[in-house]
């Protein structure tokens, strides 16, 4: 197959093709193997039909063909999705609208029949009915799928696409044969348990997961040349680097768009051997895995349509056909995808329920919510997006406050606006002029140019956000039906000059045969062609918008359920943690730190609506041991010390390193004989007993196990005696460490944070929060902790770094480019409060703000630029003898710029007192803290302004 793209590019054409003599004279030493080639062949016969399609059969009731069981389930389903529709409508209402569905329902039933395709629309039945008859969450419906109102019926899809002008059309096309293809999104917890399902129903040896194919790209090619050749990892890792990192990158690419890299592969000679031989290797298939959702169902055993591939312990089984060969040998591919967001819902609803059952209320049913509700565009339109499904990014965020929503068509549109097309294209600028009436349309014939486009266009306010908008107006304008029109639509997107020809004509002669003339038909069709290059499938977006409101609505009247199950789902994303543990606090929403006698495993709610740190969140703990803290809380209840926490629980499965995170993440703070919290004192004591505490569970348990009882073992943790009693001369934690705990074990400071101490402070220094920046090109200042830090050399082989800053409202990574960096290296230590001045843009890639420093500052920099002064406060029980020699000597060890200020205060009088400048500090933290502890924390002050 020398046309084959995955044929290695090791030889030319020429090389590939050899006659039979050649071939002879090549094996000459090895004749046997060209005959066992010959007869291989020759028991090899096998035709593949391309173009025809193999469903699985579908079991249907005795007496029913196919296609008859087809329309009768889905009448029904209809039937029952009906009644919600009708609920208010009057007689006549009644009956227009069941003409509407019925005609709609008939014409989508003939063509799917017509086309041979009732089979795949019962097998996607089949499997999602039970899904939701075994608690799998199933999504909404995605892609052109959910305007299929038989999809609809059978529930498929959960969206009613005749309220929306979803169009069938748009997802199965009967002058396009092709297969239908439903992505259906899981819930991630069960998606696996609805493909074993699956298997079960028609055949293990029928239905598969599909292959894919790794190649060998630029940079990954690189090194595993280097590595076979046995060149040194720098070597490799140096070459690598010089490889830019963009999407689509080559070797060739790489070499002519980078100088250095060409020099380093001309003049060295090991690099120009790894080069080489990359080249030839570059592009080839380099490991196989396995789709992320698709799976393949075939009506008998898979191998009598494609080739298998297993692991090497025999298992993994996946088709040897990659996604599209599998499509090409007739086999039809359903797309199993994993939604997060189902998940989180699903975590939601059942807290939620929890307790309506418990108050003898109705469960919520999410599917019934109001898409209107008032209480939820109202948080909507103040932009509080933050955990909400598709709509919580930065730059959404800027576009909602700018749209202002106020219907679900909106969050529709939303959905399809928030894209580099539309964004760079003014489109969104004049949808949301339009909409607020700040920019009127003036067309000859009506606001929207004709008024058979009225009802196409009024819901986008003239514009053509959406695929679908492009082919009804194919259809009134030009009397297309609603398949040509999804062919003039597909034709609008490829922009093929002689297609798109003739895509005109038909368009012009069809509105010329409607009374409409050149001279407006024209500019319509060249609109319609600008904007189908932006147009987004409406079905998707109606769908999507749907679990995005859905979020939205459960944000707004469950606001702790939904957020404790949003934590549970980015509990190992500790960035993600810390903007979400913010956005609770500004919700009012109280986060409790983790407990081992009320926590579980995952974040939850308890009865005075405080979200409870989930174990689970804790580093270093795991799985195990929390299964054996809740299995020891279920049989004794909750846990009165640390000795008998070691007890009762399987100290096996608890090690002392667990043990030491439990207590530095404060999941121990209540262990103790009054059961309130106490922090830094609490922790030092409960480390400074644990070896014993495990060592008396050990000896407990050993006296168990001989038959012995030890009666000092069991009061010990339930009677009166102050187990803690020899250990309470440990000393207390500082809030530096019981917060450097809280971050080692659960990645943010939980119960404080270090810059909590400044924070008064820091006002005079900078004027947003991280969470508060916005793009610009002025310099903007900022203040945060230093929580990570890299630093690389450029191309230039000077020194650069990457730094990320937490000022407890958020994170954001600080760009550190090398002139810059040799003056303030020395501030780019991990833990330090830094604060920098530079330009705030936004990064594409990662799709969040990034910062590009001018010029950074320490604490005391910064101090000593902008305080006037360091005021002391004494009063006479601080005048004791030498106490003027002391304050000297203090002064002293600390010289700088900042002046100092005494303020005396005594019964009779008081007195300020201004030091020479010679006397001026430098207001370090060591300084300021000194002072604080011979005079007194609100003695000591740097007064600013």
């Amino acid at each position: 197959a020398l046309d084959d793209p995955r044929r290695p590019k090791l030889y030319s054409e020429e090389q590939y093709l050899k006659t039979p003599e050649q071939m002879a004279e090549l094996f000459s030493d090895l004749p046997e193997a060209l005959e066992n080639s010959v007869e291989i062949a020759r028991r090899c016969t096998i035709e593949v039909q391309l173009g025809k399609y193999f469903l699985p059969d579908y079991p249907v009731p005795d007496g029913l063909t196919m296609d008859e069981f087809f329309r009768k389930v889905s009448t029904e389903g209809l039937e029952m999705r009906l009644q919600s529709v009708l609920l208010e409508c009057d007689e006549q209402q009644q009956a227009e609208t069941r003409k509407i569905y019925y005609d709609r329902l008939t014409f989508e039933l003939d063509i799917i029949i017509q086309m041979g395709f009732p089979g795949y629309f019962l097998i996607v039945m089949d499997f999602i009915r039970w899904s939701k008859a075994n608690d799998v969450p199933v999504g909404p419906g995605r892609g052109s799928g959910a305007g299929s109102l038989v999809a609809y019926a059978l529930e498929i899809t959960d969206l009613d696409p005749i309220p929306y002008d979803l169009l069938f059309e748009r997802f199965l096309n009967p002058e396009r044969v092709s297969m239908p293809d439903f992505d259906v999104d899981f819930c991630m917890d069960g998606r696996d348990r609805v493909i074993d399902y699956v298997a079960q129903t028609y055949g293990r040896e029928a239905v598969s997961q599909i292959i894919t194919f790794g190649t060998m790209a630029a940079k990954a090619v690189i090194r595993d040349v280097a590595r076979v050749q046995g060149k040194s990892y720098g070597l490799a890792d140096r070459l690598s680097k010089m490889i830019p990192f963009e999407v689509g990158m080559t070797l060739s690419k790489a070499i002519e768009q980078e100088e250095n890299l060409k020099e380093f592969v001309e003049t060295d000679e090991q690099a120009g051997e790894i080069w080489a031989m990359a080249r030839k290797l570059e592009g080839i298939t380099r490991n196989v895995g396995k789709h992320a959702g698709g799976v393949v169902i075939a009506p008998s055993k898979l191998t009598d349509f494609a080739p298998l591939y297993c692991d090497e312990q025999g298992q993994g089984l996946v088709t040897q056909y990659d996604k599209n060969d599998v499509e090409s040998a007739g086999l039809v591919k359903f797309d199993f995808l994993g939604l997060r967001t189902l998940t989180i819902v699903n975590w939601a609803l059942e807290t939620i329920n929890r307790v309506r059952v418990a108050n003898s209320e109705t469960v919520l049913d999410i599917m019934q919510i109001d898409l209107e509700d008032k209480a939820s565009f109202d948080l909507l339109k103040r932009a509080e997006t933050t955990a909400v499904f598709q709509l919580e990014s930065r730059g959404m965020k800027d576009l909602i406050k700018r749209l202002q929503p106020s219907s679900f068509e909106d969050i529709i549109a939303l959905v399809a606006l928030f894209r580099p097309g539309p964004l760079g294209s003014g489109m969104v600028d004049d949808f949301i002029n339009r909409k607020h009436g700040r920019e009127k349309l003036s067309y000859p014939h009506s606001d929207y140019q004709h008024e058979d486009l009225i009802p196409v266009l009024q819901p986008t306010y003239g514009i053509i956000l959406y695929q679908e908008q492009v082919m009804q107006i194919a259809q009134v304008m030009a009397g297309f039906s609603l398949g040509g029109a999804d062919l003039l639509r597909r034709a609008m997107g490829k922009k093929k000059p002689e297609e798109m020809a003739k895509q005109r004509t038909l368009f012009m002669d069809g509105a010329s045969q409607g009374g409409i003339d050149e001279g407006l038909s024209g500019p319509i069709f060249d609109l319609m062609e600008k904007f189908a290059g932006y147009g987004f499938n409406k079905s998707h977006s109606a769908a999507y918008a749907l679990v995005s409101f859905q979020t939205l609505w459960l944000k707004t009247h469950y606001p702790a359920p939904f957020m404790s199950a949003v934590l549970t789902a980015d509990m190992q994303n500790t960035d993600k943690i810390v903007t979400l543990i913010e956005e609770c606090r500004s919700m009012k929403l109280e986060i409790i730190p983790p407990d081992v006698s009320g926590s579980e495993f995952r974040f939850t709610v308890n009865a005075d609506n405080q979200i409870v740190y989930g174990l689970g969140a804790i580093k270093g703990v795991g799985e195990g041991p929390i299964e054996a803290i809740q299995q020891a809380r279920r049989q004794g209840g909750k846990f009165v010390v640390l000795f008998d926490f070691c007890k009762r629980v399987d100290i096996k499965k608890i090690s002392k390193r667990v043990i030491v995170a439990l207590i530095r993440s404060g999941a121990m703070d209540l262990l103790n004989p009054g059961g309130e919290r106490t922090l830094g004192q609490r922790r030092a004591i409960l480390l400074a007993s644990m070896e014993e505490a495990i060592k008396a569970a050990d000896q407990s348990a050993k006296s168990f196990d001989s038959g012995h009882s030890d009666l000092f073992g069991e009061l010990l943790p339930v009677g009166e005696i102050d187990v803690y009693e020899k250990f309470l001369s440990a000393r207390e934690w500082s809030d530096k460490e019981r917060l450097k705990g809280e971050k080692d074990t659960l990645g943010i400071y939980l119960t404080g944070h270090p810059i909590d101490e400044y924070e008064k402070e820091l006002k005079n220094f900078i004027r947003n929060r991280i969470n508060d920046l916005k793009p610009g090109r002025d310099s903007q200042n900022v203040g945060g902790l230093i929580v990570a830090s890299r630093v690389m050399k450029t191309k230039r082989g000077d020194k650069m770094a990457f730094i990320t800053l937490d000022d407890r409202s958020g994170r954001i990574e600080v760009s550190v480019f090398s002139d810059c960096y040799e003056k303030f290296q020395h501030l780019l230590t991990k833990d330090t409060l830094v604060f920098v001045e530079g330009e705030v843009s936004f990064d594409d890639y990662s799709g969040s703000l990034k910062v590009r420093a001018k010029r950074l500052m320490s604490l005391v920099e910064a101090r000593q630029q902008y305080a006037r002064s360091l005021l002391v406060q004494m009063n006479s029980a601080h005048c004791d003898d030498g106490f003027e020699v002391k304050l000297a000597s203090l002064l002293k060890a600390h010289p700088g710029k900042t002046p100092i200020q005494l303020r005396y205060v005594c019964d009779e009088a008081s007195a300020n007192l201004r030091f020479d400048p010679q006397w001026c500090v430098e207001p370090s933290d060591e300084l300021v803290q000194e002072l604080r502890e011979r005079y007194g924390r609100k003695e000591v002050e740097l007064k600013y302004g």
